[in-house]
C-alpha cells in the first residue's frame, strides 16, 4: 500500500478484517460498533478508533453512518505517537480535531485527497488525536494542504501564519528549515503548479484559471509564467495538451 491512503465507507452487517498496516476510523456521521481483538467500543463523530497492524476487527451498525478510513504505515509516525495510539485505541475527537476530519472529508468528496495531501494532513491529525503538543512542522504541513486546496484565496504571510497558528517570523523559519524556501516563493510556485495542471487537464478559459489561482487577471498570470517559466499560458496549454493526445 502507499504510505497514506484514505477512503469514505459506511457499515451495516458485521464485517471482519485484519491487515498489516495501521488504520484510523474517523466517523463523520452516525454510530457504529467496532470490536478490536475482543475490545468493543461505540464510535460516533466525537469518538474515533485506532486499529494496530495485525489485529482482527469487526464493525457493524444499525443506522446510517459514514466514516473516513485512514490507512497508514506505523513506521512513518513518531515513536511517541505510535505509543499513545496503542495505549488508547478508542479516543475522543476534540473540536479542533473534528475540524481536521471534516476538512479531509470535504477533500475526499471532491476527489482532492491525494497522497501528498494526506502526507501533510496525517501528522497533525495523529498528534491532535493523541493530545500531544503540536510540532510547528505538523502545523505547517496541514496548512500547506489548505493553501493548495484554495489557491485563489488572497494569501499573504500574515494570513498564512494565522492559519498555521504561528507567528510570521516562525512561519519564515519553519519554511526555511523544512522546505528551504520562503512562504511567498512557495506560494508563487504552488499557484503556477496549479495553473499548469489545469491548463493541461481542463479546458477552462485562461482568464478564469488566473482568477482561480489567485492572480488579479490573465495579464498578471501571463507575466508570472513568462518570468518563472519563459512561456505564456496559451503556449503551455498548446504544447502540453498536444503531448498527451
Amino acid at each position: 500500500m502507499a504510505t497514506h491512503e484514505i477512503d469514505l465507507r459506511s457499515y451495516d452487517t458485521p464485517f471482519s478484517d485484519a491487515h498489516d498496516y495501521a488504520q484510523m476510523v474517523l466517523p463523520l456521521k452516525g454510530r457504529l460498533t467496532l470490536d478490536i481483538n475482543g475490545n468493543s467500543g461505540l464510535l460516533h463523530p466525537l469518538r474515533a478508533a485506532y486499529i494496530a497492524p495485525g489485529l482482527v476487527h469487526t464493525q457493524f451498525s444499525h443506522e446510517a453512518n459514514a466514516s473516513l478510513i485512514l490507512d497508514f504505515d506505523l513506521a512513518a509516525v513518531s515513536p511517541e505517537t505510535a505509543g499513545r495510539l496503542s495505549e488508547r485505541p478508542f479516543t475522543p475527537i476534540s473540536e479542533a480535531t473534528s475540524k481536521l476530519v471534516d476538512f479531509m472529508g470535504m477533500l475526499q468528496a471532491q476527489g482532492s485527497a491525494s497522497a501528498g495531501v494526506l502526507a501533510n494532513w496525517t501528522p497533525l491529525l495523529l498528534e491532535s488525536l493523541t493530545a500531544q503538543t503540536i510540532r510547528p512542522v505538523s502545523r505547517l504541513q496541514a496548512a500547506l494542504t489548505r493553501f493548495e486546496a484554495q489557491p485563489g484565496q488572497p494569501w499573504n504571510t500574515d494570513s498564512m501564519a494565522k492559519l498555521a497558528c504561528m507567528s510570521v517570523s516562525s512561519l519564515h523559519r519553519v519554511f526555511r528549515e523544512e522546505l528551504d524556501t520562503t512562504p511567498q516563493a512557495w506560494l508563487n510556485a504552488m499557484r503556477l503548479r496549479y495553473v499548469c495542471r489545469q491548463l493541461v487537464e481542463s479546458s477552462l478559459p485562461i482568464a478564469q484559471l488566473a482568477t482561480l489561482a489567485g492572480y488579479a487577471d490573465q495579464s498578471a498570470l501571463t507575466h508570472a509564467m513568462r518570468r518563472a517559466m519563459d512561456i505564456t499560458p496559451l503556449a503551455y496549454r498548446k504544447q502540453n495538451q498536444t503531448k498527451i493526445r
